[in-house]
């Protein structure tokens, strides 16, 4: 991913709100799978570390990317923004990479 579709991906994820919480709990397999599972819905998702969670939101949100194929757009203090595009008909058309 280049900065500039990286850069898009933020433009788009400023306006959304965090569909997930990550509590005392952290990062539990139900997380995970109900994580993977809105990527059904969406291609751009906001999740959100609650106080209570002592794990790096860094760490939470490279292992969420890892276990749900996703790319981390962004991480900002205490929520994160992941990307995974459709497969078959992607929604989200990112800038175009420049070929040398």
């Amino acid at each position: 991913m280049t900065s500039k579709q990286r850069a898009y991906l933020k433009s788009l994820a400023s306006n959304l709100n965090p569909v997930f919480q990550v509590g005392k709990s952290s990062l539990t397999p139900e997380l995970t799978e109900a994580i993977s599972e809105a990527f059904n819905n969406n291609e751009l998702i906001k999740v959100a570390i609650l106080k209570n969670c002592m794990d790096d939101p860094g760490e939470i949100a490279q292992m969420v990317a890892e276990r749900t194929h996703s790319q981390v757009v962004q991480i900002i203090g205490k929520k994160f923004v992941l990307y995974k595009p459709d497969e078959k008909k992607p929604r989200i058309i990112l800038p175009a990479s420049k070929q040398s």
